[in-house]
Order: structure tokens, then sequence, then C-alpha cells
């Protein structure tokens, strides 16, 4: 399964998976995030297996927003089994999050 698009029960179900899930928060009219989601779309790709990758849409789940404190777009959050282990803020190189999934793998 590659990119998903989660809302908030779908969100709640992977996270109560075990292993790891990658979380990017985004909205439709926000300018980093439409450059950031290629990024996302190949993390998706290259970590099929290995880690759950998805979107977050915080105009069409802004509960899901607010229970994580999201203040700025793009957020990416890292979450293993279930629990918070990293967040980036902003729009970054691919490195900088390909680097976090692999040292949770």
């Amino acid at each position: 399964m590659a990119l998903q698009h989660f809302d908030e029960k779908s969100f709640d179900e992977a996270l109560a998976q075990p292993g790891l899930l990658v979380a990017d928060f985004w909205a439709d009219w926000c300018g980093p995030c439409k450059m950031l989601g290629p990024v996302i779309e190949q993390l998706a790709i290259d970590f099929e297996g290995k880690a759950v990758v998805g979107k977050i849409n915080v105009d069409d789940e802004p509960d899901l927003a607010q229970r994580y404190g999201i203040m700025s777009i793009p957020t990416v959050m890292f979450f293993k089994d279930g629990k918070e282990i990293d967040k980036k803020i902003g729009v970054m190189p691919p490195q900088e999050f390909t680097k976090v999934i692999e040292a949770n793998m």
C-alpha cells in the first residue's frame, strides 16, 4: 500500500499498529506543502512494507491537527509503535526524512 490519505479513524487505526508511521500534516492552499508533496509520495514508495506513510489534510481533520499541536504546515510527524519519536516542520531535503525513518526501522 503506497501513500495513504488519513482521516481521524484510519489514522488512529494505523497508529495502533506496531511499526513506523510517518504523517504529513498539510493543506491544499499551502504552497510549501505542495513542494513537499512529491517527497512524501517518494517516501511512501521507497519505504513500502517498512513504514506506513500518509497525509492528513488539516482542513478536513482539524481535531487531529489540534491533538498534535500543529501550528505550522507542512509538519511531518514520525511515530514508532504508536509513540511520537520525531517531528519536522517546513520543507526540508528528502534526506532529513529518510534519516529518521532509517534510524527507526
